[in-house]
């Protein structure tokens, strides 16, 4: 086991299937000669943190700290680490160890590394359990840069002043259209990312007071049917994929980005008849996600956030689950704004 941080940690955890989010004082480890510290100052609030939180997917190991969309300052440098100096701006996603060996990992994708671990909810190569950023501090392992043990794995990536990290689509439509299901958190920095790229967007939601924002017009899906090369599907609940697949052309491509609790629906007509594809796609590597980041800072790519509070986080997860929100949560952990 790696040392434990003299001074405990302040964190917000679940204890059990109800979800609820107490206070959860705990350590991590100490910063090693690979490692640094981070003072997070924010975290987004991802539907998958009310997965874990209520145990929708049956994996959860309690008591769980989420939060894997975390930005803070480096605070302190191990002695091996290099392109990160105190006081650097940094976000940390997902990813929290892989192997660093396999064809995955040296191919930049540790994201399908088999060995991969998550920020929080999983076992890192010490065999502690990593907590997430709903908590005052972070030790992570950058990445590139193989630990001296062969093993360590993904952390830190740089950021500017407000880039906030997030999953990102890994499959870019061909064409110069792009159709989005979902205008949530994922959904709406698709959009974004779709512009950028200077495609015209569609948006397919059921939130009809969501429909002024992108500034798009009502109409029925069923009058595009057969007329579109791709369409993301960012949605996290449970659904029917068929009059999505209707929509797409043949040898079209539904990529599913969102993790339902339960299986979605997935009628096989569709598929036969239009010779359709449906793929899935994880985060990207660490390498791309920071090709991401780039981009957002190009073309000034952020998330349309409301601030929480950390004593209304469990407000805030109540609001998400009914999709109340626009369209990010972000909970204040070092309590620097005024709300």
């Amino acid at each position: 086991m790696a040392a434990t941080t003299p001074k405990h940690t302040e964190g917000w955890a679940a204890y059990d299937a109800s979800g609820r989010i107490s206070p959860f004082i705990f350590k991590r480890r100490e910063n090693g000669e690979n490692d640094v510290t981070i003072k997070i100052l924010y975290c987004g609030m991802c539907h998958t943190d009310i997965h874990y939180a209520r145990n929708e997917w049956g994996i959860t190991m309690y008591p769980v700290v989420p939060g894997h969309e975390i930005t803070g300052l480096i605070t302190k440098v191990g002695t091996n680490v290099s392109g990160f100096k105190i006081g650097d701006r940094v976000g940390v996603g997902c990813l929290a160890a892989s192997c660093l060996e396999c064809d995955f990992c040296k191919q930049s994708e540790e994201n399908y590394c088999e060995k991969v671990q998550f920020t929080y909810n999983g076992i890192f190569w010490d065999g502690s359990i990593t907590y997430g950023g709903y908590s005052s501090m972070l030790v992570r392992r950058p990445h590139p840069g193989r630990p001296a043990a062969g093993r360590g794995g993904a952390a830190a990536l740089r950021g500017g002043d407000g880039v906030q990290p997030n999953e990102a689509p890994q499959h870019a439509p061909s064409g110069d259209e792009a159709w989005v299901v979902g205008l949530g958190g994922l959904g709406h920095v698709a959009v974004k990312f779709a512009k950028a790229f200077g495609l015209h967007v569609t948006v397919i939601s059921t939130s009809f007071r969501k429909e002024t924002r992108p500034r798009a017009a009502s109409a029925p899906i069923t009058s595009s049917a057969r007329t579109l090369d791709f369409v993301l599907d960012t949605v996290s609940a449970k659904h029917s994929l068929g009059p999505i697949l209707n929509l797409l052309k043949v040898n079209g491509t539904l990529v599913l980005v969102g993790a339902p609790e339960a299986p979605v629906d997935l009628p096989s007509f569709p598929l036969i008849f239009g010779k359709r594809v449906v793929a899935g796609s994880l985060i990207g590597g660490m390498r791309e996600t920071q090709e991401m980041l780039d981009l957002c800072g190009k073309h000034n790519i952020t998330c349309d956030i409301e601030l929480v509070k950390t004593s209304n986080i469990n407000e805030a997860m109540n609001r998400l689950s009914r999709n109340d929100v626009r369209y990010r949560f972000v909970i204040d952990i070092a309590g620097q704004s005024k709300l």
